[in-house]
């Protein structure tokens, strides 16, 4: 099938979708494609924690009732001195960041 039929297709099937379907398929698009993501946590206005090269940040499912949890997880590069660079002796770590965090989850803008 040519994409020339597959996109109004695509098109069609978003606009008869419910909004939180929409975020839904779009989440999987850009988890799919990957970011180069940036997280920073923040102890009322200190960043406490930078994270780098993130291809995505997940939120936890329940593994019995299938139900969102309060926290998300993902890989990237602890920046330990918070500089903004992955330096030699930083490397790459799980994380969790719990619901009632301030964070700022972005895509790096170079």
């Amino acid at each position: 099938m040519s994409m020339r039929l597959l996109m109004p297709a695509a098109v069609l099937l978003a606009a008869g979708c419910t909004q939180e379907t929409q975020n839904q398929l779009g989440r999987g698009i850009q988890n799919w494609t990957g970011t180069d993501g940036i997280l920073e946590v923040y102890a009322g206005e200190t960043l406490v924690r930078r994270f780098l090269k993130i291809d995505k940040l997940s939120t936890a499912m329940g593994t019995s009732d299938d139900q969102a949890r309060a926290y998300r997880y993902g890989y990237g590069v602890l920046d330990e001195n918070l500089n903004g660079l992955r330096d030699d002796d930083e490397s790459k770590v799980y994380f969790e960041v719990g619901g009632l965090a301030t964070y700022v989850f972005y895509e790096d803008p170079d």
